[in-house]
């Protein structure tokens, strides 16, 4: 079996990745359980550009291969806002209520198709600090942002993002369909065939 550091302080996340990375293959440690913090400026413009810069951080704070996640939504009728900044989108430390309702505010006037969205995932994994040859996956969840969030489950923007194909919110959709369907759910997939394939795992 793998051990590899999950550097993330998000629980929601750290979740999905647990519930999703069940096999003998690979074992996600999250940063907390070693005392390792996580919460490193991140400076990049893209999303990849910060996944490595928190894969880097990891790696080094652990000696351990690292995965990082980097991920937010993406609004077209806001310019793809509030993508790189979906967790401090009404203030850095707003909370998930007042982040959703800074993002139906902005979107009063968004009528239809022009209410498009996509959820953006991009995973990280770097075998050590100065890795030159970082493996990377990425998924993404289209859909549509509803007038009012509906639905319980799932973290984030889950309430007030529509999936088309179920025609519910994600926060409405069964655990096991979310994770099958997510942008975080395909990232893993895909990161797990990649670490297969370079045979780390």
């Amino acid at each position: 079996m793998s051990n590899i550091l999950l550097y993330s302080g998000n629980q929601g996340k750290i979740n999905e990745f647990q519930e999703i990375c069940v096999d003998n293959s690979i074992q996600l440690i999250p940063a907390n359980q070693l005392g390792i913090t996580t919460g490193i400026e991140e400076t990049g413009t893209t999303f990849i550009e910060n996944a490595i810069i928190k894969a880097r951080d990891g790696a080094k704070k652990s000696n351990m291969p690292c995965i990082a996640d980097d991920s937010g939504l993406i609004v077209d009728y806001l310019n793809g806002q509030p993508g790189l900044y979906s967790s401090e989108y009404g203030g850095k430390n707003a909370t998930t209520e007042a982040r959703i309702t800074t993002l139906l505010h902005n979107m009063k006037d968004a009528k239809g198709s022009q209410r498009s969205a996509r959820f953006y995932c991009c995973l990280v994994y770097l075998r050590y600090e100065l890795d030159p040859q970082p493996i990377v996956a990425e998924g993404i969840c289209e859909g549509f942002i509803l007038d009012k969030p509906t639905g319980e489950n799932g973290f984030g923007y889950d309430p007030v993002f529509f999936h088309p194909q179920y025609k519910k919110s994600l926060a409405t959709l069964q655990l096991k369909i979310k994770h099958q369907i997510s942008h975080r759910g395909i990232a893993i997939r895909l990161m797990k065939e990649k670490l297969i394939h370079h045979h780390i795992i």
